[in-house]
């Protein structure tokens, strides 16, 4: 709220004294107000987190061809879907996404409805900020930078609708997904189990929110040393817990069906305690 500036021309009054007690009184009661107001709307260990809700689109536009992107582009929070070669909505493996982004580049404010082909693909570090998933083609987004200090940035935004992977990590780097929310999915991010160039991987998961059905956050490979980090996560409609929070596995380069290996927090690759999800 804006202040008001003081007059310039001050009137001359015989009752200055008894305007400026009652002003006191005033600030007084509307501090104590305050004090009161505070401390009823946040008492002491109330729940401050809540799910962000879903944006609604400002419009819609449909695309054909994959939309390269370099620098930052900012989509107004239209919804995009997919046609012609981009809109079969399959699941096949190798399809083409509806962005690429080129290294160090930003997408933001993007509503994917369906079809939605492949998502986004990142050729390098890259930032996706407040993007929104209405229901997951083949994946949501896939990270391919070869780098090792590639860094891909997911901040904000959310993914639904997600048969298999959310986020499928292919390439080299470190992957952070932060104030995101997931729901009835697979897998939230798998680091490649079967790619023909396997890498070291870092995945760290920040400030999430997972709705059931999923069947686990993150996928790792032991075998690379791969790392998962998971912190405030909060996970809603599992009472039994059935969604696994850190699963390993051996991956390979030859293709074939990585083998599952293990999962639970472990110290080395799934780098996480109890006290870092919380249930409800």
């Amino acid at each position: 709220m804006r202040e008001r500036a003081a007059s310039p021309h001050t009137h001359h009054h015989r009752s200055g004294r008894r305007r400026t007690t009652t002003a006191l009184t005033v600030v007084a009661g509307l501090t104590a107000a305050a004090l009161a107001t505070t401390v009823t709307v946040q008492p002491a260990g109330a729940a401050t987190t809540a799910i962000p809700a879903w944006p609604s689109a400002t419009g819609s536009q449909t695309v054909s061809k994959t939309i390269e992107v370099s620098g930052t582009y900012d989509g107004g929070l239209k919804r995009f879907t997919g046609s012609g070669d981009l809109g079969d909505g399959g699941q096949g493996e190798g399809q083409d996404p509806l962005f690429k982004l080129k290294d160090g580049a930003t997408i933001k404010n993007v509503i994917l409805g369906s079809p939605a082909a492949d998502g986004i693909h990142c050729s390098g570090s890259c930032t996706i900020q407040n993007v929104w998933w209405e229901d997951v083609g083949e994946d949501a987004a896939s990270f391919k930078g070869t780098s090792t200090s590639s860094v891909y940035t997911v901040s904000g935004g959310g993914a639904k609708k997600a048969s298999d992977k959310v986020f499928q990590f292919n390439g080299a780097g470190r992957l952070v997904v932060t104030k995101f929310q997931v729901a009835d999915f697979g897998k939230l991010v798998r680091s490649c189990g079967n790619c023909s160039k396997q890498y070291k991987r870092e995945i760290v998961v920040n400030d999430v929110d997972v709705t059931a059905p999923g069947k686990a956050l993150v996928g790792v490979n032991t075998n690379y040393g791969d790392t998962a980090s998971l912190r405030s996560v909060r996970i809603h409609g599992d009472s039994g817990k059935k969604i696994k929070p850190c699963v390993r596995y051996t991956g390979n380069s030859t293709g074939a069906e990585p083998k599952e290996t293990g999962s639970g927090p472990d110290g080395t690759y799934c780098q996480y305690t109890a006290s870092d999800l919380s249930y409800d």
